[in-house]
């Protein structure tokens, strides 16, 4: 199974940048050592399981919680059956179709 989870998560009472607190969540997902993508919207990760994307959500939200009186977070999931390696592959994917070759 691949679960991809595309999530945003960050205090709204910080101030206009919030990086060095979205910063504390991409190290813990990177120490995790599961699949993951940063983009300037949000952080894709993939993993085997359903509770395993959510454990990562939670965990974000423990880095946060204790440092902020509201958090603001959106969460898509994209979960596929008898599949993995989504992450690099849906792209790659596309970018075939669209001729497109990323090395």
């Amino acid at each position: 199974m691949s679960v991809l989870l595309n999530f945003a998560m960050f205090p709204t009472d910080k101030g206009p940048s919030v990086s060095e607190y979205v910063s504390r969540v991409i190290e813990m997902i990177d120490k995790s050592g599961i699949t993951y993508k940063l983009t300037a919207m949000g952080t894709i990760i993939e993993t085997d399981t359903l509770p395993e994307a959510l454990a990562i959500v939670q965990k974000a939200y423990d880095i946060l919680g204790p440092v902020s009186e509201r958090i603001y977070s959106t969460i898509n999931l994209d979960i596929r059956k008898n599949k993995s390696g989504r992450l690099v592959q849906k792209v790659q994917s596309v970018e075939q179709k669209i001729g497109k070759v990323n090395t």
